[in-house]
């Protein structure tokens, strides 16, 4: 089922606090990632013996970094998009269907204060929360158009906000570590329910080489409380986010590591069986060229098992699985 009764939700993330559970929120952009995420969701559930298991499933629109809803179709039209991740999501969780059991709460990431001004002023009430950022502009400007917006939605929607922007992990910048005296100045004169605080983490990381600073977080839950979102953990190591719900955080947003961990295997499945996926003429084009070596030389012939789109999904499939099982398994316990 889906969720997004402003009132159902917060007491979601009461149960969670209740249960020391800290909620991963995992975009997607495209049905092949959404089903992974409900899937080990419900795996978990089952193995575990908890009805009904909670996830928040995200996407984001004109967000310059990474315009999820742009990539859910390929006639990249943001609003297309949407409509798909959002039938996508209700057909998988309608009664009767494979996931109905879920609580199931949509999320939209990123969503920019200029860019998706339309959306914004939309009826939002299909969404469970909404991460309203305007953390390009200057703090106070920051804060008076995100204060602007909790008065506005405040009442249907749960709210996070940015105080500080958290940077691409691809450039040359790197973060400020919020103070406390900043995220309590931001979360105050804005009303949000929730504060993106920058914790040493980073977008769109090509591996898993920064650190994590839990002592900054719990500095800032002493003085607001268990509200603080944690983006960019795919830069970090499992193991050092392991205790986030003693740090404050009640909410951890990914999407990179789904992607970039997923990705070799899929690679090495391709490899190992490609004169099934390519055929006898490709693979030897490519040996002669020096990119692949006479082993895949295996004289299979081009197999229907292997060449299709459903096979290279599969694989992703069941990789992205085990990626957000394994985040169940740090935060539900």
């Amino acid at each position: 089922m889906v969720i997004s009764d402003i009132t159902q939700v917060k007491e979601i993330y009461a149960e969670a606090a209740q249960r020391g559970w800290v909620l991963p929120c995992l975009c997607s952009e495209n049905l092949t990632t959404t089903e992974s995420i409900m899937a080990a969701a419900a795996e978990y559930g089952k193995e575990k013996g908890i009805k009904e298991v909670p996830v928040i499933i995200a996407i984001t629109c004109n967000y310059s970094h990474r315009s999820q809803a742009h990539n859910y179709t390929h006639t990249k039209d943001c609003g297309t998009g949407l409509k798909l991740f959002l039938n996508d999501i209700k057909s998988l969780t309608d009664k009767g269907a494979p996931y109905e059991d879920l609580r199931v709460m949509v999320h939209l990431d990123h969503i920019q204060y200029d860019a998706d001004k339309q959306l914004l002023d939309s009826d939002l009430s299909g969404f469970s929360s909404i991460m309203y950022d305007a953390s390009a502009l200057p703090l106070d400007e920051n804060i008076k158009l995100t204060a602007e917006f909790v008065k506005r939605k405040g009442s249907e929607i749960l709210i996070e906000g940015a105080c500080d922007e958290i940077v691409d992990a691809t450039g040359e910048q790197h973060n400020e570590i919020t103070t406390p005296e900043k995220a309590y100045k931001y979360i105050t004169e804005t009303g949000v329910d929730m504060i993106v605080a920058n914790l040493g983490t980073e977008h769109r990381a090509t591996g898993k080489q920064l650190q994590y600073h839990g002592d900054a977080a719990r500095k800032i839950k002493d003085i607001i409380g268990a509200k603080i979102v944690l983006h960019g953990t795919s830069s970090v190591t499992n193991e050092q986010v392991r205790e986030l719900f003693s740090d404050g955080i009640c909410k951890v947003n990914i999407w990179t590591a789904l992607e970039r961990d997923s990705s070799p295997l899929l690679f090495e499945e391709l490899i190992k069986n490609a004169s099934r996926v390519a055929g006898a003429d490709t693979v030897n084009k490519l040996i002669n060229e020096g990119y692949l070596t006479q082993k895949c030389a295996t004289g299979e012939n081009i197999s229907i098992a292997n060449f299709t789109a459903v096979y290279r999904n599969d694989i992703i499939f069941r990789e992205m699985k085990n990626i957000v099982k394994a985040y169940f398994d740090l935060w539900y316990i």
